[in-house]
């Protein structure tokens, strides 16, 4: 990656609020998720063992995030499912089949489309309360409850 590139992906995580940054992750796991995928494929078991460690290593950081004080229930089940994945990508490598990947890549998309909803949803709630666009993009605030609860 080129200085240019680095600074942009350096501001923008910077500037990124915690949704943001959650999207961030889960997109990078989606990337490497691809990355391993193709390897196996191709037979590149170095470029397969990297993507793995990458994506397994994202979906680690996620479940690091989770804050079960809000929604203990919706927590536990999320930390299940990136267990599954987590265990999913061991289990591809370690058959060396490229296919156990495409359930991963479909529940990460999944799970991405899903979260994007609710960072929508809360920024629609933050903007129609009269708060700023600026104060919705900071994603959610000790006022907001149990409204989303995961990641801080």
């Amino acid at each position: 990656m080129n200085s240019n590139a680095q600074a942009y992906l350096r501001t923008r995580v910077m500037t990124a609020s915690p949704a943001e940054l959650r999207l961030m992750l889960i997109d990078g796991a989606m990337r490497f998720a691809r990355q391993c995928r193709e390897g196996l494929a191709g037979r590149d078991f170095e470029q397969a063992y990297e993507g793995s460690r990458q994506c397994r290593a994202i979906l680690t950081e996620l479940l690091s995030g989770l804050k079960p004080e809000g929604d203990p229930l919706l927590c536990d089940r999320i930390n299940s499912l990136y267990s599954f994945l987590i265990s999913r990508m061991m289990e591809a490598m370690s058959e060396r089949d490229a296919s156990l990947i495409d359930q991963v890549l479909e529940l990460l998309a999944y799970d991405r489309e899903t979260w994007q909803l609710a960072v929508e949803k809360i920024a629609g709630a933050g903007t129609a309360s009269g708060a700023s666009p600026a104060d919705a993009r900071q994603g959610p605030s000790a006022n907001d409850g149990d409204r989303l609860h995961l990641t801080g």
